[in-house]
């Protein structure tokens, strides 16, 4: 973003990913209990705050808009997949939340035609918060969940650093590592790993701190797609592990089961 002033849409999106944060912290701080779902998953009551929260902020914006959003999906809802939709993950990382170890995250995303063409990952206990929108460029703000929207907050440009002949750093997941990620670090000859949980993941590669997120296991469209279009709209690229093609989204025929990607601060893959 030429001036580090993102769009108006883009803003809003950040101020409903604010307000869904600092109603998770209050969760957080308050203490919570910890529910199963259907797949086995956790989830807890700052996953359906936050969400209802989400939604009430996306219908206000954008009326009518086709929001997908992973508890409504979990308790029964059947999306349906447009030209144009929103995804989101109230709390990605259900697992850091519950161990507190702050790298949980609010995920909000705008894809249009498969593609993220912008998205807000909050992280309140870190209070960081990342934006991007195709075209104009990604940023990174310090943003307290429990003070009000501050309209003078300072936003820094996110651009991805080239990708080293070598010396090349992973960023691995804290809580989802498993042997095809070890084998593919190894045969991939990575200088240095970094652990991290939850979209936060996208974004280190965004701000430069590592270069390469490889991905085997299970994950959903929600998770992945707002850190998706940060890391692209800082000049990075998300694949398909197998083909190398663009990982895409709406693809409802796989129950918004994501292949094996790997990410990337090169636009075109590794």
């Amino acid at each position: 973003m030429s001036t580090n002033q993102p769009s108006a849409r883009l803003t809003r999106l950040m101020q409903i990913a604010h307000a869904a944060g600092a109603r998770i912290m209050t969760i957080y701080d308050a203490g919570f209990e910890v529910a199963e779902k259907s797949d086995a998953s956790p989830v807890t009551d700052a996953d359906t705050a936050a969400e209802a929260i989400i939604l009430e902020g996306l219908r206000a914006l954008d009326p009518g808009a086709n929001i997908i959003a992973e508890e409504a999906v979990a308790a029964g809802a059947s999306p349906v997949v447009t030209d144009e939709f929103y995804l989101v993950d109230p709390l990605d990382g259900t697992r850091e939340f519950i161990s507190r170890n702050g790298e949980f995250t609010v995920n909000i995303a705008l894809i249009r035609h498969g593609a993220p063409v912008a998205g807000v990952v909050y992280a309140p206990a870190l209070s960081r918060m990342y934006a991007g929108e195709t075209g104009a460029g990604a940023v990174m703000a310090e943003v307290e969940p429990n003070a009000p929207w501050n309209e003078a907050v300072k936003y820094h440009p996110l651009t991805c650093p080239a990708m080293p002949e070598a010396g090349r750093k992973a960023v691995a997941s804290r809580s989802h590592r498993d042997e095809k990620t070890e084998r593919w670090l190894a045969d991939n000859q990575i200088a240095d790993t970094v652990a991290a949980g939850s979209s936060l993941k996208f974004c280190l590669l965004a701000e430069g701190k590592a270069h390469l997120y490889p991905r085997f296991g299970r994950t959903m469209e929600w998770d992945t797609a707002a850190g998706h279009a940060v890391l692209s709209a800082a000049g990075g690229s998300v694949s398909e592990a197998e083909t190398g093609a663009p990982l895409v989204y709406g693809k409802q025929a796989r129950g918004f089961d994501n292949p094996a990607f790997i990410a990337s601060v090169a636009k075109h893959g590794i």
